[in-house]
């Protein structure tokens, strides 16, 4: 089990810091700044708290998963997809400013989360909830990405 939840941590925190090399630039920027953020947005520091304490969960998640499971192969493709629109948002939408993709892309997130605790639940049951974070963080995410894609 150790060895499973530092492989899934190892790979996670790959993507998050793929994620703040995009983001440490991005949110500084002109661009960033002029842009109309919703009234929610949370202060910046609350992002790196988040996305931590989502991927530590989530790690917990995939290692429970990873034994419970008898297709491994769908599991493993949907996590590289995942792992693919997690690190592919940050440049997206803070390097090549594409609003519109991004949405697309953090949304495609959000409905390959929600299957993996939906579809995961007979096998897990109240493991799955340790999903709940990242479900629940990307559905503010959907939100505050929608409210820039109507407002800028």
């Amino acid at each position: 089990m150790t060895f499973r939840i530092i492989i899934f941590l190892a790979l996670n925190f790959l993507a998050l810091s793929i994620g703040a090399f995009f983001t440490s630039k991005g949110v500084p920027s002109a661009w960033y700044e002029g842009l109309e953020k919703a009234p929610w947005t949370p202060p910046g520091w609350f992002f790196g708290f988040a996305w931590t304490t989502i991927m530590i969960c989530f790690s917990l998640y995939m290692a429970y998963l990873w034994p419970a499971t008898k297709n491994k192969i769908l599991i493993i493709s949907l996590f590289a997809i995942q792992w693919i629109l997690n690190t592919g948002w940050n440049p997206t939408f803070f390097h090549f400013h594409n609003v519109t993709t991004a949405l697309i892309t953090i949304i495609s997130l959000t409905i390959l989360i929600a299957y993996f605790m939906i579809s995961n639940w007979p096998l897990l049951k109240m493991k799955s909830l340790l999903i709940a974070p990242y479900l629940l963080w990307l559905v503010i995410a959907v939100s505050l990405n929608v409210y820039i894609s109507i407002k800028n």
